[in-house]
């Protein structure tokens, strides 16, 4: 790894342009480039505002359930008009009102769960003023009224929201976990692109090194008659290819480098050297133990069951459509006086009871192709969402069985990684003292570079799945536990 990084940094410093702004070389674990995305990156601010939203949403359901305390008054109110009169002999005429008129209610009142109806308390006073002719003030108490207003055969719509709504905002903190796992996701994508940008730029700067050395020691060979004039200008291309290699690839990490800093919102002087992971989890995931997980946690289940509430509580509002009777009914006290004091002084009791209906005769089968439709709805909905269960179970079964297969892929290409690696030293050697070809030394460079890319990609490869199956199943297998978090201190601290 040092040998790597010292022609990484030396490539770095003949490459980087002059410029007034310090450079800081910043060192990033995996593990530390994904708790910055998840804190600093705009796809994780996006995430939190959709929870905040669903949040508050929820919040505003729970406010329904409580009581609610209202005032509300008219103060003043001024009316100068005209207003049409009826005479005893059924004719009409104009007279001119001029007054003043003030009036306040404070109520409070509370939403029934069972029945969904609603219950108020409420007590008002109203004032009334004469401006002109026979001038006069007039108050109006209800010192207190008990109010009912209910629903008989009608959906109760607070009772479906209670059902719905916890689940609905389940589902989003559910959403809220798997896009942080996104994000995740998207930072080993970026930091791998790096790492696998280092990667080049250290092999390209050890072939240019190599070139260089090569092409020295076979101008030297070329001299003394050991080998042919086409090997020397072999050694030559080689060396102006290496040269051109490396200037692809700082290229290409410039890119790389620009992706990254940009998801951790980072200054673009800050220079990231990403390290190899090396630790790997240590989790054997099993497609029966992820299913069971998935179906548990994954914002899919949440979603499932609230559709299938939502498409229940569209039947029920379609039913409830073929008939409405509704229930009013109040009591309480009332008075009246020219004076304050006195309209709440011989109060007498004020009862309204009012019940009324609305029962279709003919609707040429309107409500009733309403609830047909419902229905037809509900069941389209049900066989989506059988569709669904399918398609992801069968999704999550390809992702486990690639990550496990993965594992033994990554072990694979580790070990020849490690031959790759030694063979082409050894074949140097080999070419220092005259017994192998440029041919086969190229071949061995090669083989080592490509064995090298293909190590870092198996193990780019073995994260983005195992990442992908948190995403999916809310769990950390490696840790033995679920991934949860503290969303209220979220939502309030960031």
């Amino acid at each position: 790894m040092r040998f790597r990084q010292f022609f990484l940094y030396a490539a770095l410093l003949v490459s980087a342009p002059m410029s007034g702004a310090e450079t800081e070389e910043l060192y990033l674990s995996l593990d530390e480039t994904i708790s910055r995305a998840r804190t600093s990156s705009v796809d994780a601010a996006v995430a939190l505002d959709e929870l905040k939203t669903s949040y508050w949403e929820y919040r505003s359901y729970r406010a329904e359930l409580l009581p609610e305390v209202n005032f509300s008054a008219t103060v003043p109110a001024y009316h100068r008009q005209y207003s049409p009169y009826m005479n005893e002999s059924g004719s009409y005429s104009f007279v001119r009102n001029n007054y003043l008129q003030m009036n306040g209610e404070v109520s409070l009142s509370q939403n029934i769960w069972l029945t969904g109806g609603k219950i108020a308390l409420n007590t008002s006073l109203d004032f009334f003023r004469q401006l002109e002719g026979d001038k006069y003030n007039r108050f109006m108490s209800i010192p207190v009224a008990l109010t009912l207003t209910q629903p008989v055969f009608g959906v109760n719509g607070i009772k479906w929201d209670r059902r719905i709504e916890p689940v609905r905002y389940t589902e989003a903190k559910a959403a809220y976990l798997s896009a942080s796992e996104d994000v995740a996701i998207k930072a080993i994508a970026y930091y791998f692109q790096l790492l696998m940008a280092d990667e080049n730029m250290t092999i390209a700067s050890q072939n240019l090194e190599n070139a260089r050395k090569l092409y020295e020691v076979a101008k030297e060979k070329r001299e003394m008659g050991r080998i042919s004039g086409n090997d020397l200008l072999q050694m030559e291309l080689n060396l102006l290819n290496a040269e051109s290699e490396l200037t692809d690839c700082e290229s290409s990490r410039k890119s790389c480098m620009f992706q990254l800093r940009t998801l951790l919102d980072l200054g673009e002087n800050t220079n990231i050297i990403p390290l190899t992971p090396s630790a790997l989890p240590a989790a054997d995931i099993s497609y029966e133990d992820a299913l069971q997980k998935a179906l548990e946690r994954n914002k899919l289940a949440a979603s499932i069951r609230r559709r299938q509430l939502e498409a229940d509580y569209e039947v029920a509002k379609a039913k409830g459509n073929l008939r409405q009777i509704s229930l009013f009914a109040q009591i309480g006290y009332t008075g009246t006086d020219r004076r304050f004091g006195g309209a709440y002084s011989s109060l007498k009791d004020n009862q309204v009871v009012e019940i009324g209906f609305e029962i279709p005769i003919l609707d040429w089968g309107r409500r009733r192709g309403k609830v047909k439709g419902a229905e037809s709805n509900r069941k389209v909905m049900e066989s989506r969402l059988r569709q669904e269960r399918a398609d992801f179970s069968q999704n999550l079964f390809i992702l486990v069985e690639r990550y496990r297969n993965q594992m033994r892929q990554l072990e694979i290409s580790r070990r020849a990684d490690e031959i790759a690696a030694r063979r082409y030293a050894a074949n140097v050697e080999t070419f220092m003292i005259g017994k192998i070809s440029t041919l086969d030394l190229n071949d061995s460079r090669v083989s080592k570079d490509e064995a090298r890319r293909e190590y870092i990609n198996e193990l780019y490869l073995f994260w983005n799945y195992y990442y992908q199956i948190r995403s999916l199943t809310l769990w950390d297998f490696s840790a033995g536990s679920g991934i949860d978090a503290d969303f209220e201190r979220d939502i309030r601290n960031r």
